[in-house]
């Protein structure tokens, strides 16, 4: 088992409040953006790592969400659209005592960036991954994102979009992250305690924020906002727990023996011992992606929110510095061999090397 990475980050000097996090830049999204409450959150809760802030750094990509490093009294950087992870995973196989974040959007990790995500999640890198996702690019104004439904009516599609939207959990776990989990931006409790839990996670964890763009997007997901609605809507999955929910539980998770499929059904004394018991370390994703599959992209009834999957997993970064120290035992400081090689034949004749003896020189 690799050690985990809080465990070889620093350690604050001092007790820290919400108040230490916060960075001397002015907070510039739109009124009632839903990015205000992600950054509250993750502000408010960053003092419980007990970490050095010098020790802790925020990456993104390009889009509204990206402006999160400015805001975070940590180290960070504002890098290139969609190449966050690429740029994270440097950080964190390098520098093991950093705690390394990614803040990205559902069209920055998704359409550009969606090549770095999914490495990322399979390499199970030691980086926590927030993924606000407004199914819209709120930045340049209002085009259809990869997470936009079916039939979007937007700036860039006038007749709407043509295009199957991606499910990032779905996409998460059949990339075999080890940690994944969704969660909403206005509910600060479950935000809080799913953001807990994936810097406890050793390895890639990856978190998607259902994030309200009030100008170009507004009420994307007001039926998993609203105090009737949400009731019988959201599917708050908990570890060892039958899946149920709705007024007085009235609902609940079972799998169709015929198909394997995962259906809702009323609960009711003849199929109450089928309701599924969530297990979010089962060895394999199956489940987990079939919960994943309930929602529907239009109407988002019966939407899971909580932890889809976490595992122990082998850690790239880990691994990599195994290898490393394996070399060096086996081998000896490479520097040291090549000093001593150049003392016993000299300098090597690189424009020789490079042409060698299959090379002809043309005249004439």
């Amino acid at each position: 088992m690799s050690e985990p990475l809080l465990n070889l980050v620093p350690r604050a000097e001092a007790v820290q409040s919400m108040k230490d996090f916060k960075s001397d830049q002015e907070v510039r999204w739109c009124p009632g953006c839903g990015d205000y409450a992600v950054l509250a959150a993750v502000q408010g809760f960053m003092p419980e790592l007990g970490l050095a802030r010098e020790n802790i750094v925020f990456v993104s990509g390009i889009g509204c969400s990206s402006r999160f490093p400015y805001y975070m009294n940590t180290y960070g950087m504002h890098s290139i659209h969609g190449r966050a992870p690429a740029i994270a995973t440097g950080l964190a196989t390098s520098r093991r005592d950093l705690s390394v974040w990614v803040v990205t959007g559902d069209g920055d990790a998704l359409s550009i960036g969606g090549n770095h995500l999914i490495h990322a999640l399979r390499r199970n890198v030691n980086l926590t991954i927030l993924l606000f996702n407004n199914r819209i690019y709120g930045l340049t104004k209002g085009q259809y994102s990869p997470t936009s439904e079916t039939g979007k009516i937007t700036k860039s599609t006038p007749m709407g979009s043509l295009d199957a939207p991606f499910n990032p959990v779905s996409l998460a776990l059949g990339a075999e992250a080890s940690f994944v989990a969704r969660t909403v931006d206005s509910d600060r409790k479950h935000l809080t305690e799913v953001l807990r839990r994936a810097a406890d996670h050793n390895g890639t964890a990856l978190v998607e924020i259902y994030q309200n763009c009030n100008i170009f997007n507004d009420g994307a997901f007001e039926v998993l906002k609203d105090r009737d609605r949400a009731q019988e809507a959201v599917i708050r999955l908990e570890h060892g727990q039958p899946i149920r929910f709705g007024t007085g539980l009235a609902k609940g998770v079972v799998r169709d023996p015929a198909t394997g499929d995962l259906e809702v059904v009323e609960v009711t004394p003849a199929n109450e011992d089928r309701i599924l018991v969530h297990d979010a370390h089962a060895t394999t994703p199956t489940t987990a992606f079939a919960l994943s599959r309930l929602a529907d992209p239009d109407t988002l009834h019966h939407t899971p929110i909580g932890v889809f999957r976490s595992v122990d997993r082998p850690v790239y970064d880990t691994l990599m510095a195994e290898q490393l120290d394996t070399a060096v035992e086996q081998h000896g400081n490479m520097a040291e061999q090549l000093d001593t090689a150049v003392e016993q034949h000299g300098k090597g004749d690189l424009a020789h090397l490079l042409t060698g003896n299959d090379t002809w020189t043309v005249t004439g």
